[in-house]
């Protein structure tokens, strides 16, 4: 959906995505990137307790919505990952690899499940920093770390962590509690991203005018939602991608399958609704 947008368009497309119906139905989501493009550039919803997995092809990856800041990842070879596995929002079966960050208790655990065989924190609790670059099986997992607000406004130095998941030929990027704009070294290290999973509350995180920014700087193919507990934040951020030329589509379910064969037409929003685990 390119060119300009009407405030009449945009506010018939939110109303649609606040009710969960389908804008534009993406069962399976086909993005293309080129070979080896996530190395760094100066390199260049089941009722049951156990949901049954879908087999995967080795250039897709499954990627799950639990809610707030927490996703699942599955690689075709069964790793999965929760990112910013935390107490309140998990997924039903145990990962493989679960990552944190620091901002507050909704993004780390004290009690992770000990049956996890990695667990990543995205900041250092004794300070300084804490660099990844994990690789299990067909995931490799790495990590760039920025700073963070505390609650009472100071700065805290690599409090938080952008998590990169190479998976399938794909670079998917998890901000985290991200809560500042990106210098040219961090996009430099990021590499080529091609799904941004961004926290969108337009309050506790990044404003939307910074947002907008650091989506720009980053240009992936698509863009997921996350972190939209604030009353109006999704509608907000929906309204300011449509007037700046994304497609918004409302997912038929809280999962997709991207693939690293096939490229959008168009960069897009792809709007989950939490699943709960």
């Amino acid at each position: 959906m390119g060119g300009a947008v009407t405030m009449r368009n945009a506010i018939q497309l939110l109303n649609v995505v606040c009710i969960s119906l389908i804008v534009g139905a993406l069962s399976s989501f086909s993005i293309t990137t080129a070979e080896a493009s996530c190395q760094l550039v100066a390199d260049r919803g089941s009722a049951t307790p156990h949901r049954v997995q879908v087999a995967l092809e080795p250039n897709e990856v499954e990627i799950c919505y639990i809610g707030h800041s927490t996703f699942e990842l599955t690689t075709p070879k069964g790793v999965r990952i929760a990112t910013d596995y935390n107490d309140s929002h998990r997924p039903f079966d145990t990962p493989t690899v679960a990552t944190m960050n620091g901002a507050h208790s909704t993004h780390f655990s004290l009690n992770p499940d000990p049956d996890i065989d990695h667990i990543l924190l995205g900041w250092n609790p004794e300070g300084g920093p804490m660099d990844h670059d994990l690789t299990v099986e067909d995931a490799r997992i790495r990590n760039i770390q920025t700073n963070i607000r505390g609650w009472d406004g100071t700065s805290r130095k690599l409090g938080n962590s952008i998590f990169v998941f190479e998976i399938a030929d794909l670079c998917i990027a998890h901000l985290g509690h991200l809560h500042h704009q990106l210098t040219q070294e961090d996009l430099t290290r990021l590499g080529q991203i091609d799904i941004v999973l961004a926290a969108i509350d337009n309050s506790s995180t990044l404003k939307l005018d910074s947002l907008m920014k650091v989506l720009d700087d980053i240009s992936p193919a698509m863009v997921i939602p996350m972190h939209f507990h604030f009353h109006g934040s999704l509608e907000a951020f929906s309204a300011r991608a449509l007037a700046e030329g994304y497609s918004v589509v409302a997912a038929p379910e809280p999962k997709l399958i991207a693939r690293s064969d096939a490229s959008p037409s168009e960069k897009t929003v792809y709007v989950m609704m939490p699943s709960g685990g």
